[in-house]
């Protein structure tokens, strides 16, 4: 049966004291430390399955840190793949404005109290705010951003 290729971790003194330094902080994600201390056991040459079992982690991982290490750098060994999606607003200020105007004022006829959803659908109706749709979500969010709340008797 042909052996697994295992990628070599070489550190450069300077990685190795930051990646010393992040572990003794202690002051990351536990994901990121874990990450750290495979790869400085990696470059004690450690093999995969004794550090797999000193740090509690299953074989495939320590592997995957390796030749991440090994194809990318330190940077993307520890991180991992970065974000590159970007996410368009839907409610600008404007219509921040504008919703929370309508929290601070009555519900409509027919309802006690405001709901997100029922605040999700004014929006959307109001001529002074240009937005096809809004999600419920989108409006808690914003709402979240203030200290109003649908059916907080604080408001206005």
């Amino acid at each position: 049966m042909p052996r697994k290729k295992t990628y070599e971790v070489a550190l450069s003194e300077a990685e190795r004291n930051h990646l010393k330094n992040l572990v003794s902080s202690g002051s990351e994600k536990a994901r990121k430390l874990t990450r750290a201390r495979i790869l400085l056991r990696a470059d004690e040459e450690w093999t995969d399955e004794t550090i797999s079992e000193a740090l509690d982690v299953g074989i495939a991982t320590v592997g995957r840190i390796r030749r991440k290490y090994a194809e990318y750098d330190l940077n993307r060994a520890l991180n991992g793949k970065p974000k590159v999606r970007q996410y368009e607003r839907k409610i600008d200020g404007k219509a921040e404005a504008h919703l929370i105007a309508l929290v601070c004022g009555d519900p409509p006829a027919g309802y006690a109290q405001w709901s997100l959803r029922l605040l999700a659908e004014e929006v959307v109706k109001l001529e002074q705010v240009e937005v096809e749709s809004v999600s419920h979500e989108t409006v808690r969010q914003v709402l979240k951003k203030t200290t109003l709340s649908p059916g907080n008797s604080d408001n206005g």
